[in-house]
């Protein structure tokens, strides 16, 4: 029997399928090759009660990957937004936040960085100054405190599928818990499903808000490998580039020492963060 349902938890090559009716499924891929992701509409073959294979991915709106030069990693699918969660403390990677914000860019997402734990007191000026660029640019930066008061928060997910990354030790479980109250519950009832506790802290799990806005739990992350796009890409990512792209002497302009860049003068005028052009210069060094 052929059912249609959405992809709401990932781990290997196992997956939670819910149907329309909010029946569970745990589903496999049919052959080896796994490209399925969370948030995926899918079509599913029912083996069992509560077993199915997938047969087919629906077309998908969006599609949230990392890549580096040997092989890729799936995040989500059919996401609208991704949420960023950085921290006062411990230190965030201001690279990784412009990696994200390029990935969805690229997939034509809506973004929004949160900066989590501004409770704690003396520890906010480094984490500001940080995001003054992002700011800047008008990069929507929203400050809370994921034990204190998440219902800032709130508006921002309204009918949007929201997928949440940020590196460990940044409060995004924190987060998750307070808006979705039975997040802890359900990661157990999972891990139940599938008869291990070892996938609790490496999946991705998708939640629902409401019947419109919809939330994307993902592990941790420390890198966000970019090698599936090219440079002109890349260019076009970085939003405050745009004026002065195609104005280069050179066509093949690297961004890193020609004569005449119009990207350079731009960043020697004040035009171009300089912090933001070194990230650029970063991440395009392959």
């Amino acid at each position: 029997m052929k059912l249609q349902g959405q992809i709401v938890a990932a781990f290997g090559r196992h997956y939670l399928a819910e149907l329309p009716d909010g029946e569970i499924l745990e589903c496999v891929p049919r052959g080896k090759k796994s490209e399925v992701a969370c948030g995926d509409i899918v079509e599913i073959n029912r083996i069992a009660t509560d077993q199915g294979v997938i047969e087919r991915i629906s077309p998908r709106t969006s599609l949230l990957y990392r890549s580096d030069a040997f092989r890729q990693k799936i995040i989500a699918a059919n996401v609208s937004q991704l949420i960023i969660v950085v921290a006062t403390e411990p230190s965030f990677d201001d690279e990784l936040i412009a990696r994200c914000l390029i990935a969805a860019h690229d997939q034509n997402l809506s973004t929004l960085i949160v900066l989590n734990k501004c409770d704690l007191p003396h520890s906010g000026a480094i984490a500001r100054a940080q995001l003054a660029a992002y700011r800047a640019i008008d990069y929507r930066v929203l400050e809370l405190s994921a034990k204190q008061d998440t219902s800032p928060l709130l508006p921002y997910l309204q009918d949007h599928t929201s997928v949440l990354v940020g590196q460990s030790g940044m409060g995004k479980s924190t987060l998750i818990n307070a808006i979705i109250p039975d997040a802890h519950a359900a990661t157990r009832e999972i891990s139940t499903a599938l008869d291990s506790g070892k996938h609790t802290t490496t999946h991705a799990r998708l939640y629902h808000l409401n019947t419109e806005s919809h939330i994307i739990d993902c592990p941790g992350v420390q890198a966000f490998g970019l090698h599936h796009l090219s440079l002109g890409r890349i260019e076009e990512c970085f939003i405050e580039f745009a004026p002065y792209l195609g104005q280069c002497r050179f066509a093949n302009c690297s961004h890193t020492h020609e004569p005449n860049c119009a990207l350079l003068n731009a960043r020697d005028k004040g035009k171009i963060d300089a912090r933001r052009m070194q990230l650029f210069q970063q991440i395009t060094a392959r």
